[in-house]
């Protein structure tokens, strides 16, 4: 097993994009294609997503609606309820091979939660879990949500982090279908101690984080060095 961790930035990206771009690595981590687990890291435009547990009820607001304010809609293959993604959220999509971790997916799942509290730690936020619930909680309040599918053993999907995102936009849904959940960001939690460079430090944190809950060595990689077929190089959650 590799201990590196190969981490791609791909800035802001469409939702479709990232999707076709998530289902292809984790096709070629299938296949032995890439030899070592993969974190992309990304902020989306608006999008809400209806992962395999939506309840209709849970879209609250009508998709014609949404479409006039530009938000998409994509039902996917990830486990997990209906979400948000959009602009300053940081989103992670762990391209994992369990198989050569532990093949045990709610393992996986609390090791990813745990990866974002000791993201959240150094910034003097209390990340906590909830009992029945996947995702990150501070205070009682949603700081992160997570979902993500598997095929042999192989992870696609993941994480979504609040650093500084427009909370109104959780209104239009009931987010991860937990009825009168309230959501909440870093920046929202920090007030007026969040820095400037708030956005650039939690990408960091959660790769420090990664590294310190898989025991792994981040690395960061453009994404044309993923390509071209170098080697070197089922689902859960809330929503």
């Amino acid at each position: 097993m590799s201990t590196d961790l190969a981490v791609v930035t791909l800035g802001r990206a469409a939702y479709a994009e990232t999707l076709h771009l998530q289902r292809d690595l984790a096709r070629r981590r299938i296949s032995g294609d890439l030899s070592r687990d993969l974190l992309l890291l990304v902020e989306h435009p608006p999008v809400v997503t209806l992962g395999r547990s939506t309840q209709p009820q849970h879209l609250a607001t009508p998709r014609e609606f949404l479409a006039a304010r530009g938000i998409e809609v994509h039902e996917i293959e990830r486990g997990g309820d209906v979400t948000f993604h959009g602009p300053g959220q940081l989103v992670g999509y762990p391209i994992y091979r369990l198989s050569e971790h532990r093949e045990d997916l709610h393992w996986f799942l609390r090791q990813l939660e745990q990866a974002l509290i000791e993201t959240l730690a150094p910034f003097g936020i209390a990340g906590e879990r909830r009992a029945g619930f996947t995702g990150v909680w501070t205070g009682g309040r949603k700081i992160a949500s997570i979902g993500i599918h598997v095929r042999q053993w192989v992870t696609w999907h993941g994480f979504a982090l609040n650093v500084t995102t427009d909370l109104s936009y959780f209104d239009l849904i009931v987010p991860c279908g937990i009825p009168d959940v309230v959501m909440t960001s870093m920046q929202r939690e920090l007030d007026a101690r969040a820095p400037r460079d708030l956005w650039t430090r939690a990408m960091e944190g959660v790769m420090l984080g990664f590294a310190e809950v898989f025991g792994q060595r981040p690395q960061l990689l453009a994404l044309e060095e993923l390509a071209g077929g170098s080697g070197d190089a089922g689902g859960g959650g809330d929503g």
